[in-house]
């Protein structure tokens, strides 16, 4: 059997969070406005699908982080690497 080639340059882990950020922005808006909506039961306010998708946008930053960081972890695994 050949070894894995691992002379390639990995992806660093700010390229992945970019090309996640779209998916952890979107699915940090949905949960927020999820939560905003079970929050009702309890008497807490409401807030608009406007204010959902910026919280999602701030948020979506250290979300896209970490789940680069996974990926990462995820390809350094499969490449050998760990």
């Amino acid at each position: 059997m050949t070894s894995p080639d691992t002379s390639e340059k990995p992806w660093p882990v700010l390229t992945l969070a970019a090309l996640l950020y779209p998916l952890a922005a979107g699915a940090v808006a949905i949960n927020v406005f999820m939560l905003a909506l079970m929050g009702r039961v309890i008497g807490l306010a409401e807030i608009s699908p406007v204010t959902s998708v910026i919280v999602g946008l701030v948020f979506g930053v250290p979300a896209a982080w970490a789940a680069g960081a996974w990926v990462r972890r995820l390809m350094d695994i499969a490449d050998g690497r760990r």
